[in-house]
């Protein structure tokens, strides 16, 4: 079991990664996840049952899933079996369950840790539940994905999900001066530096101390012990913010995008747009979503959105990155001024859905085509009023859905933009129905 924090780091054997060296043996020594191991909270009084149970841990990387698991282990007494579902399959299940019936006929207990469960189809899932309802292992999975998607809900039935969260700026920093306190005293870092790399951090724990190792070794390659933010400019590579490309932290900031132009709030869209671009997301992919955004959000209360939208997508593939971006950007801008109308889109779901339930009614027969000489002796298209030979071009009364279907009245255009003058002139030709009706 390995072990933050300790006293005498420097006498692990060499080559052992900081995070490693810096591991929490206890509760009270985790940086964050107050919420849940402050006093009272749930994992605390998990701790201090002295019970342990199944249990699900979510989060983003270096937030301390591996962390507290481990720990649990050692708090309970438990043996600890680790594997990755990357890495593992059906085999390695099954050689866990072997060691843990082995120690279980010992009279000690076992808990399964799974790190990215989410990795597990849905019969590699099934396989730990007996297990788990006969009390032979205590599971823990690790998930960056949202479990209510990717676990078994059968799985997730039996364990208590935990939300872990990104260690805030305050506990970044008391990380960073633990770290060097307790493993780096050898070093001198400028105030400058520190910001600088508990930024590049970017609240996960585990490359905070991964950088700090990287500053050691380029130090010592140096010759020099004092590190100001120049050095760690120069030292550092273009780093990325936390950007995990397929799970949770993209979803969530296209998501806060989308609002942002939902919302007319230029300022925090760009925002949005830019620390995707900044953290590697693909711009054809937001080439996409702007165009959908354009569809969903303004419709046809400003359509010139829309043609933006897809030449700012055009112009990204003629240019690239990053001029092409700067098209992006406009488009984003200029949607989150533009008028807004979800009329078209609500309409459009709720024809499908109408649609999805309904029953195959037929065409009427003044609607149906009529190209053969049969076809018109059946009725096929008599009694249809060309709208182009009528006054204003539009047959006042006639009808174009089935015969025993009422007007649904799905698109009701909104007052703003160009939808304004849509729902005037839609009001118009209702009256004139109702006049030829003679309502």
């Amino acid at each position: 079991m390995s072990d933050l924090f300790l006293q005498h780091p420097e006498a692990l054997p060499v080559g052992v990664p900081l995070a490693e060296r810096l591991r929490p043996r206890t509760p009270d020594e985790v940086i964050g996840q107050q919420h849940l191991l402050g006093p009272g909270k749930p994992l605390r009084l998990a701790f201090e049952s002295g019970q342990p149970h199944s249990m699900i841990l979510w989060g983003p990387p270096g937030v301390g899933k591996t962390t507290l698991a481990r720990m649990m282990a050692t708090q309970f007494n438990c043996e600890f079996i680790a594997l990755s579902a990357v890495f593992s399959g059906i085999k390695e299940v099954r050689e866990a369950v072997a060691q843990a019936e082995l120690w279980r006929g010992q009279g000690r207990r076992t808990i399964l840790f799974v790190d990215e469960i989410h990795r597990f189809n849905k019969a590699q899932q099934d396989g730990f539940l007996p297990f788990v309802e006969s009390g032979l292992l205590t599971f823990i999975g690790a998930t960056t994905e949202n479990p209510s998607f990717e676990v078994n809900s059968a799985l997730l039935s039996r364990a208590s999900v935990y939300v872990l969260k990104p260690l805030d700026e305050g506990e970044m920093g008391t990380l960073f001066d633990r770290a060097c306190v307790r493993a780096m005293s050898d070093l001198s870092f400028a105030a400058d530096a520190r910001e600088r790399l508990v930024g590049l951090a970017d609240g996960d724990a585990r490359r905070l101390l991964n950088l700090l190792e990287q500053m050691r070794t380029a130090a010592q390659a140096a010759g020099v012990v004092v590190l100001d933010g120049e050095f760690v400019e120069r030292t550092v590579a273009q780093s990325l913010r936390r950007f995990d490309k397929g799970g949770d932290a993209f979803y969530d900031q296209i998501s806060a995008l989308h609002k942002s132009v939902r919302g007319s709030n230029p300022d925090a869209a760009l925002y949005w747009l830019c620390r995707m671009l900044d953290g590697g997301a693909d711009p054809r992919y937001l080439a996409r979503r702007i165009i959908r955004m354009a569809w969903e959000d303004i419709g046809l209360a400003d359509p010139r959105a829309m043609q933006i939208a897809n030449e700012a997508a055009q112009t990204y593939e003629r240019l690239g990155s990053p001029e092409g971006e700067l098209a992006l950007g406009q488009a984003i801008i200029y949607m989150a001024v533009a008028a807004k109308s979800n009329a078209g889109y609500m309409a459009y779901n709720a024809a499908r859905a109408f649609v999805a339930k309904d029953g195959s009614r037929p065409v009427p027969v003044h609607l149906r085509n009529a190209p053969t000489k049969l076809m018109k002796e059946l009725g096929y298209g008599k009694a249809y009023r060309y709208a182009h030979d009528e006054s204003e071009a539009y047959a006042a009364g006639e009808t174009y859905l089935p015969d025993d279907m009422a007007e649904p009245g799905w698109y009701r255009p909104t007052p703003r933009g160009l939808e304004g003058k849509i729902g005037e002139k839609l009001e118009h030709l209702r009256q004139l129905d109702r006049k030829a009706r003679g309502k």
